[in-house]
């Protein structure tokens, strides 16, 4: 089959007639859709999102839909959503929030769900009138994992997050580890047995809104000692591969996405990896997605990191990469902004050269942004060819700074 893994079904309008028979079975009628996210892993499955407007018998409402496609048919875990055919293909349909792989997801989405649970382990005093819970989507990643803010008014805020099965007791033994050792990482307060993490909210601001301050959000020295004060212990967690490994991986999604960069993508793929061979994997303790989306600041200094799932034994030069490459790709800033981010780095760098390799920092980093490439086309961005382009050509300048 020539559209193996379901990209182009799902990318087209080809796919209009799987949503409206979808639709149509949950007994409605879809007026209209759009499509939201994709995430193709090329030759072997694509999953998207689709925006819609759906007649329901009791009035019409916006909803979400999603659609899995796999080169081998379904899996077990689709059978969890509805299986349709187009043609000789079958397909996974579910309306959000019924993921099939995130089953928490449906408790987290609504706030009489929610507010029990947070009632029910004591995250707050007393009964919560889910009227007074307010909830907003961070993150979706379908699937994979979910992200949702839950505000309580006149109260405390607290972040959900909806895991899938196999992952959901690895990431709390992180939270507790990182606990014990009075690393700043945000709070259990509550879990769920269809796998919801609520935690606690950090203080401070997200790097991600302070490196467009005119002080100083905190300094590299600074960076470094929050990933350096992770305890021994998280050397001897499962490894999780470094971006660079994938690096293959990514330029082939990017590639498909974007076929005029196939070329000079497989050129940065194979000047990374012949780069960083001779290297081996590294025992510190890593975060292993280290951004300016994962840390927290105030008053010129780290008070907190998120999101640390994926920490583990790796080589701290990975940690840094992330970080440069993140601020390397920011989009759609000013030029105040964007000159505020060069700033930065042109102060943060050379304190990171000067802990680990710069070759190796600069690979990395480049390895990283090939992964953040694949980002705008998924997020269907209105311009998503050219802020591809614009990461590849950042990719690049890093590889040539050092071969």
């Amino acid at each position: 089959m020539a559209d193996d893994d379901g990209a182009e079904l799902l990318s087209s309008d080809a796919v209009a007639g799987l949503l409206g028979a979808a639709v149509e079975h949950a007994g409605g009628t879809l007026e209209s859709w759009a499509l939201d996210h994709i995430d193709a892993n090329p030759r072997q499955s694509t999953t998207a999102t689709y925006s819609a407007v759906v007649a329901w018998p009791w009035g019409r409402r916006s909803e979400l839909l999603g659609v899995s496609a796999r080169a081998q048919g379904p899996t077990a875990a689709d059978s969890r959503a509805e299986i349709f055919a187009d043609g000789e293909r079958e397909v996974a349909v579910w309306l959000y929030p019924n993921d099939p792989d995130l089953p928490g997801l449906a408790r987290a989405a609504y706030p009489s769900s929610l507010a029990a649970v947070l009632s029910g382990s004591g995250a707050v005093a007393g009964p919560l009138p889910p009227e007074s819970l307010e909830l907003e989507m961070i993150a979706y990643r379908p699937r994979r994992r979910a992200v949702l803010r839950a505000r309580v008014a006149d109260g405390p805020t607290f972040y959900v997050k909806v895991l899938r099965e196999r992952l959901f007791a690895d990431v709390s033994e992180r939270h507790a580890l990182l606990a014990d050792a009075g690393v700043p990482a945000p709070p259990v307060v509550a879990t769920t047995p269809d796998h919801l993490l609520v935690l606690g909210a950090l203080p401070g601001t997200p790097l991600a809104r302070a490196v467009f301050d005119e002080a100083a959000p905190c300094t590299a020295e600074d960076l470094i000692g929050v990933l350096d004060a992770m305890p021994p212990t998280v050397a001897g967690l499962g490894r999780r591969p470094p971006w660079s490994d994938a690096v293959d991986h990514y330029t082939a999604m990017v590639a498909a996405a974007l076929p005029a960069q196939h070329d000079r993508l497989h050129a940065l793929a194979d000047a990374i990896r012949t780069g960083l061979a001779p290297l081996p994997p590294g025992d510190e303790p890593t975060h292993g997605d280290f951004h300016e989306g994962q840390i927290h600041v105030d008053r010129g200094r780290v008070v907190g990191i998120l999101d640390v799932d994926t920490i583990g034994p790796g080589r701290r030069a990975d940690d840094l990469a992330c970080l440069i490459a993140h601020l390397s790709t920011i989009q759609r800033m000013s030029s105040a902004q964007a000159a505020r981010v060069r700033t930065l780095l042109q102060a943060w760098v050379p304190v990171f050269d000067a802990r680990v390799d710069p070759v190796e920092l600069r690979l990395r980093a480049a390895a990283v942004i090939i992964s953040l490439a694949t980002g705008p086309y998924r997020g269907q961005e209105p311009d998503w060819q050219r802020e591809t382009t614009a990461m590849v050509d950042a990719a690049e300048a890093l590889v040539r700074q050092v071969l």
